[in-house]
C-alpha cells in the first residue's frame, strides 16, 4: 500500500475518497489537511472493542455501534474524523455506507491516547458539536479509568457527568449499562 500522495493544496471530498486505504494508519482530514496517526496501544484497542461490544449488547435493535469508521463532519473545507466508537441508526448502517455523515451519528466516543489528548478534548469536542452529534464521550484510561459524558445543548456540549466503575448512561434515549473500570481488562 502506498502512502497518500503529497499535495500543495487542501484535499477536496472527491480527492479524499480516491485515496487508498491503509489499515496500519488512521488517516483523518482536518480542513482539507491529512492528519496521520498510528493505531492505538493494546489497552486502547481493548477499550474500544469492549465499548463497542458493551454498547452492542445493551442497545435495542434500532441502534448500531461501530468502531473506527469515517465520519464526514464538513465537506467545505473537508473534515473527516474517525471516532473510536459511534452509534448510528441500524437503518443507516444496514445500507453499508463507506462513511457516515456527522448528522447520522447519535454518539461519538474517543478513548484518549498519549498523542490525541488535546485533539480529543478540544478540537473534536468542538467539531462534533458543530456537526450536531448529540452525545460525546471521552474515555481516559489513566487510573482510575473515567468516562466523561457530554450532551449537545444548542450549539455546544454540556457536561453530563464523569463516571468510574459501573454506570448506566443514556444513548439516544436508551439506557446502557457499562463497567468503565473494566475497559482495559481481559
Amino acid at each position: 500500500m502506498s502512502a497518500p500522495k503529497m499535495t500543495d493544496h487542501r484535499y477536496t471530498y472527491e480527492e479524499w475518497v480516491q485515496l487508498p486505504e491503509d489499515e496500519r494508519l488512521e488517516i483523518e482530514v482536518v480542513e482539507g489537511v491529512l492528519v496521520v496517526s498510528p493505531r492505538g496501544s493494546a489497552f486502547h484497542q481493548n477499550a474500544v472493542h469492549r465499548l463497542e461490544q458493551g454498547l452492542r449488547s445493551a442497545l435495542p435493535d434500532h441502534l448500531w455501534p461501530l468502531a473506527e469508521v469515517d465520519v464526514v463532519l464538513a465537506t467545505e473545507p473537508l473534515t473527516v474524523r474517525i471516532p473510536d466508537v459511534i452509534v448510528a441508526d441500524t437503518a443507516v448502517v444496514g445500507d453499508n455506507p463507506p462513511r457516515f455523515a456527522g448528522s447520522e451519528v447519535h454518539l461519538a466516543v474517543e478513548v484518549l491516547s498519549a498523542g490525541t489528548r488535546r485533539v480529543d478534548r478540544v478540537m473534536k469536542f468542538a467539531e462534533y458539536a458543530e456537526a450536531g452529534i448529540a452525545q460525546y464521550w471521552i474515555v481516559d484510561l489513566d487510573p482510575p479509568i473515567t468516562l466523561r459524558a457530554f450532551v449537545l445543548v444548542g450549539a455546544g456540549y454540556e457536561a453530563a457527568g464523569e463516571f468510574c466503575g459501573a454506570v448506566v448512561l443514556p444513548v439516544a434515549g436508551c439506557p446502557v449499562r457499562l463497567d468503565v473500570g473494566a475497559l482495559t481488562g481481559r
